[in-house]
């Protein structure tokens, strides 16, 4: 049997509302993924350590408080000092265009979906890239 991708699915800072995470952890569980959901108010060292410990394929990170070019940033710091730069990083939230093209040139981010992206979106996205980034 095939190996089931493993995502990771967190909150990264003070942010209080998980609905959509939940929505999102739901759908790629749905989609025949396993899900962690690591709960509300995760700091990037908690995020990673997760990561590590749960040896996940992807870590979606979803951000509505406005910190993502802080907190973003340092999660990535934090697995390459880890060496897990195999593992895939999306995004999603509330995070504007320029900020997402910064995300993803500068800090590694390999998406990132705003509101509305549709659920099979991500699934698909995950599904194309979990393979090049494990290979």
């Amino acid at each position: 049997m095939e190996r089931k991708i493993r995502v990771l699915v967190a909150k990264p800072g003070l942010d209080g509302h998980d609905r959509g995470a939940k929505v999102i952890a739901r759908a790629l569980r749905d989609a025949g993924m396993e899900v962690i959901y690591t709960g509300l108010q995760q700091t990037p060292q908690m995020i990673v350590e997760a990561a590590l410990q749960e040896d996940v394929d992807v870590i979606g990170l979803s951000i509505l408080s406005g910190a993502h070019m802080t907190l973003l940033p340092k999660v990535m710091q934090l697995l390459r000092e880890q060496g897990m730069t195999d593992v895939l990083v999306v995004a999603g939230g509330i995070i504007s265009d320029e900020d997402a093209a910064i995300l993803k040139r500068e800090h590694g981010i390999a998406e990132v979906f705003g509101p509305g992206s549709s659920t099979q979106a991500i699934i698909d996205f995950i599904r194309a890239n979990v393979p090049l980034a494990r290979g």
